[in-house]
């Protein structure tokens, strides 16, 4: 893979996205994998040292980091085909300190490697966690879980490792179902010793997906209705051939930026399957959209839309990055709306910015919703009331992290004149080709 992703302008790969607003949005676009599933499934390539090959891959940062990350242990990634990734990892060595140095920070995978790293070598680096500021994402769930699953960690001034004998199943439950520490756990658990259990599972379509391609491999696991996943320990995995779910939040990002723009956008490869807490809120504030096998068109049903009350949760709740390109569109909604944050206390940082577009958000400490928070009293602005319908004006605007950074490039699509998006390397982390789509869509991009 090249430093200069297919897809992306010289402008682009430098950080800098002029867009024109006050034009619809018309036309097509195709989404591939899902950015939270593609990187853990190619994580899990490592339980084993067959071939694997991953199937409707984008084009994206984390992929890149991840192979990278396969590399510098000692696999290697083929690009056969557009859109699919061969991995080898028959030669895998342990992760040296110097390795972890260079990839922590840049993202959260190198944690996911505990599990298949015990299973293989008996050790681990800890490493610290990179992606998004918009929250704590502790290390502690993951660590906490693989020792009780057998670990030893060893803590040594500026650095921390896991070792190992064969892990162990064990009962496990977690004080939130996070997703990370969900995918931690089942990693691990399917080459450990008897049984795991892990109850107050994360169960997103994403981690199905992992466990999909893991029972591929040979892995024994029951996800249950109350949120209990199952898994039986085996003594070595085989090889997979793993078509990547599509990426849902890619999905309604572009929903959103249909009906900010009062246009009319079909999203090949959309699934409604995957989307239906969120089509239920998007028809509700005045969208709609057709569902076919082959995608999900979307647009604005009336003249106006409407505010509305939401609150985010894991899934089968409203997604968390959903949030911000939805606020957007609720900027241009008749009335105030309401949106409550329970997942990431510091969602909301990219509000700031709207309001010197114009918009009208006033965040709050206090829990303006009924579902249960993780941090109301611990005087965070997790809650938004949003008044509209505001007309946006461009703006200058530096992108603090991925989601914030397309919902900034749907405000400066429905804004009157120009905006300058600067960091925009932070979309490329999960919008594959986003230059040219938008280009395809008639977006007036400027530089």
């Amino acid at each position: 893979m090249t430093n200069l992703q297919a897809g992306t302008s010289v402008a682009e790969e430098a950080g800098q996205l002029i867009l024109r607003g006050g034009r619809p949005l018309r036309g097509e676009v195709a989404i591939r994998g899902a950015k939270n599933s593609l990187p853990k499934i190619m994580v899990a390539a490592l339980l084993t040292g067959e071939r694997c090959i991953l199937r409707n891959v984008a084009d994206i940062q984390d992929v890149a980091i991840v192979s990278e990350l396969i590399e510098a242990l000692g696999g290697s990634v083929a690009r056969p085909d557009a859109g699919v990734i061969e991995i080898e990892s028959a030669n895998l060595k342990p992760m040296e300190r110097s390795v972890l140095k260079e990839f922590s920070g840049r993202s959260r995978i190198p944690i996911l490697l505990c599990g298949p790293l015990l299973a293989r070598f008996g050790v681990a680096q800890v490493p610290s966690l990179g992606g998004c500021r918009i929250g704590s994402r502790p290390v502690d769930f993951h660590i906490d879980a693989l020792q009780r699953m057998g670990a030893i960690l060893h803590d040594e001034p500026g650095a921390a490792h896991l070792t190992s004998g064969k892990l162990h199943g064990n009962k496990i439950r977690l004080e939130y179902p996070s997703v990370g520490a969900t995918e931690q756990v089942i990693l691990a658990a399917v080459r450990a010793e008897g049984v795991t259990e892990l109850s107050n599972a994360a169960i997103e379509p994403e981690i199905l997906d992992l466990i999909m391609a893991l029972q591929k491999m040979g892995a024994i696991i029951a996800v249950d209705v109350d949120r209990v996943i199952t898994i039986i320990g085996v003594n070595s995995l085989r090889g997979f051939d793993h078509t990547a779910m599509p990426d849902r939040l890619e999905a309604a990002s572009w929903a959103s930026a249909a009906m900010a723009t009062n246009g009319r956008i079909f999203v090949r490869g959309a699934r409604q399957v995957d989307m239906m807490t969120y089509l239920n809120e998007y028809r509700q504030i005045g969208g709609d959209f057709s569902a076919t096998n082959d995608g999900i068109e979307f647009w604005r049903a009336g003249d106006s839309l409407r505010s509305i009350a939401l609150e985010t949760d894991v899934h089968p709740g409203f997604m968390t990055d959903w949030q911000q390109p939805f606020v957007v569109t609720l900027t241009q909604a008749e009335g105030v709306s309401i949106v409550h944050e329970t997942v990431y206390e510091q969602r909301f940082g990219y509000v700031k910015a709207l309001n010197r577009m114009g918009a009208k958000i006033q965040l709050y400490h206090e829990c303006l919703g009924s579902r249960k928070c993780r941090f109301g009293q611990r005087n965070w602005l997790h809650s938004a009331v949003i008044v509209g319908p505001t007309p946006l004006k461009g703006a200058e605007i530096n992108i603090p992290d991925l989601r914030a950074g397309f919902s900034y490039v749907i405000a400066a699509l429905a804004a009157e004149g120009n905006s300058t998006l600067t960091n925009t390397s932070l979309i490329q982390r999960g919008y594959e080709n986003l230059i040219p789509k938008l280009t395809a869509l008639g977006a007036e991009i400027l530089g």
